[in-house]
């Protein structure tokens, strides 16, 4: 199925030429076995045409885990989960940085680099997570629950990360947690992925919220056994955003860039690759299947509706318009900036 849409580009010089074809022939070969060759005479030109002003505009794309396989294998120079994006942006020497992802992580991009030039593909792509709290909830659970540390989830705006005392991901969430000793701390926003943590860290009280992941929150333990009926060896990975009955389904709870990790170790500690299922946003799997090509996939496709405004038309659009550009109000980017910070210390769990 063709992921682009008309988008807001229609240059009558994205052709699929000879030159076209030879230039990146090489990224075909990479992604031939998500993206069918009839679809690849629609993406080329867009990819030409994208790498070449990159080099121009010195700029640096930065992909989620969840951005379709054109962008994440054909366009982007930098990939992964939101921490590995937020560490990555803080050390890049680019002139501009195009974010496709959601919007919290393009501001999380731009409190790292606030001198840098940030853009989006799209500023309509949010966050249900992000929507779920606002800086004033933050600062009224700080009032019920006075002296008590805000650990806040990095999927969220920059307003509620200026509330808080430190960021998380969920690759690193539980560790940050156990770092601050607190006998209680405050867990926002996601609810399945504080009792994850509190799972793991039962000797500390969570008081959490009630935001959910719209992707997430829609897998069930139901969908588990039906995928283990049809083979018992299925191997489930299953995100922490996850509700708690789906993750206690699962042979494996990590975040993205775990999850990817814990498939290409696979074939290595077991000397054969078992069928996957990665219960997560759908795309990631596409991804994770051009890195591992001897391990099949189970794809249970809950798309992200915002992480798909992001397209190849797009892309380009943004690179040759400078829009959207994302900014942070100076007022809320100081506060903001020190609960992110506090994390990157942390770097990247087990480095």
């Amino acid at each position: 199925m063709l992921t682009l849409d008309p988008g807001p580009v229609r240059d009558a010089d994205l052709l699929y030429t000879r030159e076209v074809a030879t230039e990146t022939a090489a990224l075909y070969q990479q992604v031939s076995r998500v993206i069918p060759q009839v679809e690849w005479p629609i993406f080329a030109p867009y990819i030409a045409a994208i790498n070449r002003l990159k080099r121009e505009r010195n700029a640096v794309i930065l992909a989620h885990n969840y951005q379709v396989p054109e962008i994440f294998h054909c366009v982007a120079d930098i990939v992964g989960d939101s921490l590995g994006l937020a560490l990555d942006a803080a050390r890049t020497k680019a002139d501009v940085i195009l974010l496709c992802g959601v919007h919290f992580m393009a501001e999380t991009a731009k409190l790292v680099n606030p001198q840098r030039t940030v853009l989006v593909p799209d500023l309509q792509a949010g966050c249900s997570l992000a929507e779920s709290i606002t800086a004033a909830d933050v600062r009224l659970m700080r009032e019920r629950y006075p002296d008590t540390p805000v650990i806040t989830y990095v999927n969220t705006s920059a307003a509620v990360k200026a509330e808080s005392d430190i960021c998380c991901t969920s690759g690193n969430a539980v560790h940050i947690l156990r770092s601050l000793g607190a006998p209680r701390v405050i867990f926002l926003p996601d609810e399945y992925l504080a009792k994850y943590v509190a799972s793991q860290v039962p000797e500390v009280e969570i008081i959490a919220w009630k935001g959910h992941c719209e992707v997430h929150e829609r897998f069930t333990a139901v969908d588990i056994r039906k995928y283990r009926e049809d083979d018992p060896n299925l191997r489930v990975l299953a995100h922490p955003e996850c509700p708690p009955d789906v993750l206690a389904e699962a042979d494996f709870v990590g975040s993205t860039s775990a999850m990817s990790r814990y498939v290409s170790d696979l074939k290595r500690t077991n000397g054969a690759a078992p069928r996957v299922v990665m219960i997560t946003e759908c795309s990631m799997a596409d991804n994770v299947a051009v890195q591992n090509p001897d391990v099949e996939f189970v794809r249970p496709c809950n798309l992200c509706p915002h992480m798909k405004r992001n397209t190849l038309p797009k892309v380009l659009h943004s690179l040759q318009t400078m829009q959207y550009e994302v900014t942070v109000d100076p007022s809320i980017a100081q506060r903001a900036r020190m609960a992110v910070e506090r994390m990157l210390e942390f770097g990247r769990p087990g480095a």
